[in-house]
């Protein structure tokens, strides 16, 4: 497939390369776009055999839904069946931005982008390029511009690293803001409850709907979902293909970190090369027991962290090693949203030093 690439300043937008994008999603086509978190693959919402392109791009399962993105509120009630109050009152404050919600869906959205569930999540995204295509195109369902499994990319060129080829046009806009997923409410149940944490805290969406949103398991990453409501909760997701061990976060998980080196080396012997991703206040205490450090940012500013996760992870590919230890971070906030990413990443959770395993996963092995 030819893909065309177009370079679209943030703060000069080019027109006239909006509306060539528009009409390849208007006549049937996917195009890759930015938003405030991460670059998205999108096709029309209306158009079934569209969106079925999407999931044959990405080599994405069939029964895991898409995010309808929407520019206005006229489209949100083309998309969805109703707007409970609460919810009405919610998106005044928090729109545009990072935070999807799961409502009942709307006759036109195509089946395929909801995995024929009677649901659809839906947000508006806050970056400029992004709602100026969808102004144009109408409400376009997309997941992130990845192939199925690996980091979501915040940049133009990891989107077209995985989809030069694939799609019919990638729009590079540069760094994304967030660098994470939006956090995904289901506001069909009662408690809601967090489907995907993502970048803005569930604090936040709290304190505006006035009411408690209930944490599950499965939206902290240690086990996958039986069935997708919406992205992120079924299936491997964000991993590189470097193995990626996660030590869980407590105050002195750098000692623990140091500890799971030893073993990775015990257990994998000479010549096993190790890369330790770390923070930028305690990176200093690998080199030396470590082939490669990365940092991920300080743990002072968890916004840094997540903004660097799979910018970090995608590099982690390309340095060589052959086993990666990661360090957790404290669980609160955006680090909720990091940790999930995390989890999912890894082939291997340890906590603490007692060697407790999180289930579903196995003890250490190389």
């Amino acid at each position: 497939m030819l893909t065309r690439v177009y370079r679209i300043a943030v703060d000069n937008i080019d027109e006239g390369s909006v509306r060539e994008c528009c009409e390849i999603v208007s006549r049937g086509g996917i195009v890759v776009f930015p938003t405030e978190t991460v670059y998205g693959l999108g096709a029309s919402a209306y158009n079934g055999e569209a969106v079925k392109r999407i999931f044959i791009a990405k080599n994405r399962p069939m029964d895991n839904p898409l995010i309808v993105h929407i520019s206005n509120k006229k489209q949100l009630y083309e998309v969805v069946e109703e707007v409970p109050e609460k919810i009405a009152r919610a998106i005044d404050v928090l729109w545009p931005g990072p935070f999807t919600v799961l409502l009942r869906k709307g006759p036109r959205v195509a089946q395929e982008a909801t995995a024929n569930l009677p649901t659809v999540a839906v947000r508006m995204p806050a970056h400029p390029v992004a709602l100026r295509l969808i102004d144009c195109a109408g409400p376009i369902a997309a997941p992130s511009a990845n192939i199925s499994g690996r980091p979501s990319p915040t940049t133009g060129f990891h989107a077209m690293v995985d989809m030069f080829g694939r799609a019919d046009a990638i729009i590079d806009s540069g760094e994304t803001l967030y660098g994470v997923e939006s956090t995904i409410i289901d506001a069909t149940s009662k408690p809601m409850k967090l489907l995907r944490p993502g970048a803005m805290p569930v604090e936040k969406i709290a304190e505006v709907l006035g009411e408690e949103i209930i944490i599950t398991p499965e939206a902290r990453g240690y086990r996958e979902s039986e069935r997708a409501l919406a992205p992120g909760m079924k299936y491997k997701h964000y991993s590189p293909e470097t193995p990626l061990i996660l030590v869980e976060y407590r105050e002195d998980v750098e000692k623990m970190v140091e500890d799971v080196i030893r073993v990775v080396e015990e257990v994998g012997g000479t010549g096993k090369k190790v890369a330790v991703i770390a923070s930028s206040e305690t990176f200093h205490r690998y080199k030396g027991l470590a082939d490669k450090v990365l940092v991920y940012g300080s743990r002072k500013n968890v916004f840094e962290v997540a903004r660097n996760l799979f910018k970090i992870l995608r590099e982690l590919d390309r340095e060589g090693v052959d086993i990666a230890i990661v360090e957790g971070v404290e669980e609160k906030g955006l680090g909720l949203a990091v940790m999930n990413r995390l989890r999912k990443a890894s082939s291997k959770v340890v906590k603490y030093h007692q060697n407790l395993y999180i289930p579903g996963h196995n003890s250490i092995q190389t």
